[in-house]
């Protein structure tokens, strides 16, 4: 069965019990160049994104609808964020090339900016398991110019997938056959990690995928084999719900699949998705930067926690 409206295309009616067909997308910001990082903060009560080439990072009153800055103009460039385990904020920053976390007493700390003695490249994505690692890609978008960063010559030998322990400070290499790791996101049982290569927009090889991992005992990965291939545009930021769909970005909007690889349908955005996340104080809200612009829709089902 198919069906295609407004805002949706259901391609399986398991995609129907997750979304109301009825419900509109609604555009609740605009006016940057590139949006992305998105979070949304209990604490706060608010939505949290960034608009990587301004500088700019804005937070979102869930209460007012009223959108204000949020340590914009610091030279950050701040690309994808999430929560850790106390609920602060973990980002990764293009122009420090590093991974910070926002302490409760709202100072900024770097958690790790160097592999092996060299600088990171520009990390991008971040996801945090429940032992408190950090799991994060290093792409160079952020160096390659100055508009996402600030240009500078690449001191990795590629761009890789890493794991952080903050509590011990290393910083391990779990993946290096990328050509550009981006989005990333472990499944429920967080047995399975799965990661975004978006290699196409800058190389000939054309990646637009997701692959699937096997995350094992000592922290490290195997497999890789490919989930998923982007039918508009490529995959960038995505997360889970808790039936552990996979919610992607992608060149026409939200892209919805089962954990069996099965596209369930789409939610259509009308500019060129790059990340999501899940929020509310149901986390049935799904929050989309797309483009110049953030949008909002309300879903029937709830972000993974």
């Amino acid at each position: 069965m198919q069906l295609k409206t407004e805002n949706y295309e259901v391609r399986d009616p398991r995609f129907r019990r997750s979304v109301k067909l009825a419900e509109p997308v609604e555009q609740i910001w605009t006016g940057g160049k590139w949006t992305e990082g998105p979070v949304y903060s209990p604490a706060y009560r608010s939505f949290l994104w960034s608009d990587i080439p301004n500088d700019r990072k804005l937070r979102w009153d869930e209460l007012t609808g009223a959108v204000g800055d949020f340590k914009s103009g610091q030279g950050r460039y701040t690309n994808g964020s999430t929560l850790d385990r106390e609920g602060r904020i973990v980002s990764c920053e293009h122009g420090t090339r590093s991974l910070t976390r926002i302490e409760h007493d709202g100072s900024v700390k770097t958690l790790v900016d160097r592999f092996q003695g060299k600088k990171l490249n520009s990390p991008n994505d971040v996801v945090v398991h429940s032992d408190g690692s950090i799991w994060f890609t290093d792409p160079a978008y952020g160096i390659e110019t100055d508009y996402e960063g600030f240009q500078a010559e690449q001191e990795q030998d590629g761009e890789h997938v890493y794991r952080f322990d903050p509590v011990s400070g290393e910083c391990k290499r779990v993946a290096d056959d990328f050509a550009c790791p981006n989005g990333l996101a472990f499944s429920l049982d967080q047995q399975t990690l799965y990661i975004v290569d978006s290699g196409g927009t800058r190389y000939q090889s054309g990646e637009h995928h997701i692959r699937k991992f096997a995350v094992n005992a000592d922290g490290s990965l195997s497999g890789g084999e490919v989930f998923a291939e982007c039918e508009s545009g490529f995959f960038d930021g995505f997360r889970l719900d808790t039936q552990g769909r996979i919610w992607t970005s992608a060149g026409d909007g939200v892209h919805c699949y089962h954990p069996d690889g099965t596209l369930l349908g789409k939610v259509f955005v009308p500019e060129e998705v790059s990340n999501l996340c899940f929020g509310g104080l149901k986390r049935n809200r799904l929050f989309i930067t797309a483009s110049s612009s953030v949008y909002s829709v309300l879903l029937a089902t709830t972000g993974a926690p």
